[in-house]
């Protein structure tokens, strides 16, 4: 059976990175610089500020609630593949600063 990634949880990154920590165990940093230049539903997310603090977990995959209304029908989200194929890196948390 193919494993159909799901997304626990994500921390922000430098610039426009996302953790994303997958049910599997792994970690990927997905970078959506690209989708934020594109503009559209990810205008708002420009404002680095607005990027950090509406980036949770909806739909079991990364998403930013920018209504705040943790509502998975009003919220932009990213496909989980596309995610889940992103570079695989070792946990930050567990980086020694």
């Amino acid at each position: 059976m193919e494993y159909f990634p799901k997304v626990s949880q994500v921390i922000p990154g430098e610039g426009y990175a996302v953790y994303a920590y997958f049910t599997d165990g792994s970690v990927r940093l997905f970078d959506a610089s690209g989708l934020i230049n594109q503009g559209g539903v990810f205008a708002p997310l420009r404002d680095k500020s607005v990027f950090d603090r509406a980036l949770t977990v909806l739909n079991d995959t990364v998403a930013w609630d920018i209504a705040g209304k943790r509502d998975p029908c009003d919220c932009v989200d990213i496909d989980p593949f596309s995610v889940y194929s992103a570079t695989r890196v070792t946990d930050p948390l567990l980086q020694s600063g």
